[in-house]
């Protein structure tokens, strides 16, 4: 699972996302997918617990993932988690629509617009080569963030 360090990871996903509209796609439909995935998962409760669901266990998965490859990778992801969450709790209070409908929505939307990057692009997405990819995503957008501010990932 942690077989190579982050920068290993984010060079091999980088491989893949060279073309600029891929890049400029990438920049929307992953944190779309990060969210809408999320979203589905919070309706999913665990058993025996009002405040434990799928998206929470997710949540500790990948900030484990993370912690492991950069702890301050992991704090970012873990402010992107705590906003994904938030936006979850003001759409069930402010929005009409279902949350699973809305997510539904978006998550195929986003991997529709995923996809058309990658033929842009001309290379397969990654997660086809590692499921752990898809963990990978948006480290690598997070990783930009972290350049442009001056912040090591070590």
């Amino acid at each position: 699972m942690f077989n190579k360090p982050i920068e290993s990871w984010l060079a091999e996903y980088g491989e893949s996302h060279q073309n600029k509209v891929n890049k400029f796609i990438h920049w929307i439909c992953v944190p779309v997918i990060f969210w809408t995935l999320l979203a589905l998962l919070w309706q999913l409760q665990l058993p025996q617990s009002s405040y434990l669901n799928l998206a929470t266990v997710l949540i500790v998965y990948g900030l484990f993932f993370y912690a492991h490859l950069s702890l301050r990778l992991m704090l970012g992801m873990l402010i992107i988690s705590a906003l994904s969450i938030a936006l979850i709790l003001w759409h069930e209070r402010a929005v009409t629509l279902p949350l699973w409908k809305t997510a539904t929505t978006l998550f195929v939307g986003a991997w529709i617009g995923q996809f058309i990057g990658h033929i842009v692009e001309g290379k397969r997405p990654s997660f086809f080569k590692d499921l752990q990819f898809l963990l990978i995503g948006p480290a690598w957008l997070m990783s930009f963030i972290y350049h442009r501010l001056g912040i090591r990932l070590k």
